[in-house]
C-alpha cells in the first residue's frame, strides 16, 4: 500500500501516518493499493471506515463498471483494455474511493496471464505529471479525473492499434494477398472482437459518468464540467470503435462476397462439365458393351460412336458459351 501526500509536490509516507495525514486541513491524500492484502482491508475498515459492501467489491473482481454513493465518498469501478493472447482482451480493473480530500485507488485482481505492471499504467502516468508539476489538483476528484484521462488515452491507443490492423487487413483483401484463408479470417474476427470490447467498455463507462452528471456527484461548476468531459470522451471512444468495427465488417463482407462469387463460378463450371460429360457417359454405357466388349472390335460402329460423342460435346459447349456460363 502506497501512501502519498500531495501539496507542494508529492511526498511518500508510511501507512502508520495515514490517519494524521487525513486530519491535516491542507493537501490531498492518495492511497494506492497495487495488490490487495490484509493491511489494505484493515485500513479501509478502521481508518477510512468504508462500507463493508464497498470493501468487498474493491477486493473482488467486478465484471462491469459501477458507481455507489456513500456518506462522504463515492465508490467507482472502471476498466481499461489490455491485449492478451489469441485475440483475448483483458479487463484491467481500477477501483476508486473518491472523497473530498482523499483518493484511494485499488487495482482489481489481475489475470496471471498479464504482467502486474499493466495495472499501474494510469497511476504511473499521473505520478509523473504530479512530480513534474504539470498537474496540481485542487481536490480529490480532479486527481481522479487525471487518472481517467490516462485511462481514456490508453483506450484510444488501443483503438488506434486495432485500426492499424483493420487497415492492413483491408489492404490484403483488396490486393488479393490473403495467405491462408483460415488464418486470415481468424485475424479479422480477432480485430472485430477487440473493437467490440472497446465499444462495450466505453459505452458502459459513459453510462456511469452520465449518472454522476445527473446526480451532480461533485457539485456544480468545475465538477460538472469534468464529468461532462468524461461522458464526452467515452462517447467519442464508443463511436470511434463502432465505426472502425463497421469498416472492418464491410471488409469481411467484401471478402465473403468475393469468396462466394468464386465458389459460384466454380460451381457453374462444374455444372457445365457435368452437363457435357453426362450424355457421353450415358451413350458409352449403353453402346460400350455392344460395340467394344465383344469378341472383336467393330471399328465402324466405334468410329460412329466417337464422332457422335464429339458432336454432342461440341454442341453442349457452344450452347453453354452462348448462355454465358463460362
Amino acid at each position: 500500500m502506497d501512501v502519498r501526500f500531495i501539496s507542494d509536490g508529492v511526498r511518500v509516507y508510511p501507512a502508520t501516518e495515514l490517519k494524521a495525514l487525513l486530519d491535516r486541513p491542507d493537501g490531498l491524500v492518495w492511497v494506492d493499493v497495487p495488490t490487495w492484502d490484509v493491511e489494505a482491508e484493515k485500513t479501509f475498515s478502521e481508518v477510512f471506515e468504508f462500507h463493508p459492501l464497498a470493501i468487498r467489491d474493491s477486493k473482488n473482481r467486478n465484471q462491469v463498471p459501477a458507481l455507489h454513493r456513500y456518506p462522504g465518498h463515492m465508490f467507482l469501478v472502471l476498466h481499461a483494455p489490455q491485449q492478451g493472447a489469441r485475440g483475448h482482451v483483458h479487463y484491467v480493473e481500477l477501483d476508486q474511493f473518491i472523497g473530498s480530500r482523499f483518493l484511494v485507488t485499488v487495482h482489481g485482481p489481475i489475470n496471471p496471464a498479464i504482467d502486474q505492471s499493466t495495472a499501474m499504467v494510469e497511476v504511473n502516468t499521473v505520478l509523473s505529471r504530479l512530480e513534474s508539476g504539470k498537474l496540481k489538483p485542487a481536490n480529490a476528484f480532479e486527481l481522479s479525473s487525471a487518472l481517467l484521462a490516462a485511462l481514456t488515452a490508453r483506450m484510444r491507443a488501443y483503438v488506434a492499434a486495432l485500426t492499424k490492423d483493420v487497415w492492413k487487413l483491408e489492404q490484403q483483401v483488396t490486393a488479393g494477398h490473403l495467405g491462408d484463408p483460415e488464418s486470415f479470417l481468424d485475424e479479422m474476427f480477432r480485430a472485430r472482437h477487440g473493437l467490440l470490447t472497446i465499444r462495450t467498455m466505453a459505452s458502459l463507462s459513459r453510462e456511469i459518468y452520465g449518472r454522476m452528471v445527473t446526480i451532480e456527484a461533485f457539485g456544480e461548476g468545475q465538477g460538472q464540467h469534468l464529468l461532462r468531459d468524461a461522458v464526452d470522451q467515452f462517447e467519442h471512444l464508443a463511436v470511434m470503435a463502432d465505426r472502425q468495427k463497421d469498416y472492418l465488417q464491410g471488409t469481411i463482407e467484401f471478402y465473403q462476397a468475393r469468396t462466394n462469387t468464386k465458389m459460384t463460378i466454380a460451381a457453374e463450371r462444374l455444372a457445365v462439365i457435368a452437363s457435357i460429360t453426362l450424355p457421353i457417359t450415358a451413350l458409352s454405357s449403353i453402346l460400350g458393351m455392344n460395340v467394344i466388349v465383344n469378341d472383336h472390335t467393330r471399328w465402324v460402329e466405334l468410329s460412329v460412336t466417337l464422332v457422335l460423342m464429339l458432336a454432342i460435346s461440341t454442341c453442349l459447349l457452344i450452347w453453354a458459351k452462348r448462355k454465358g456460363w463460362f
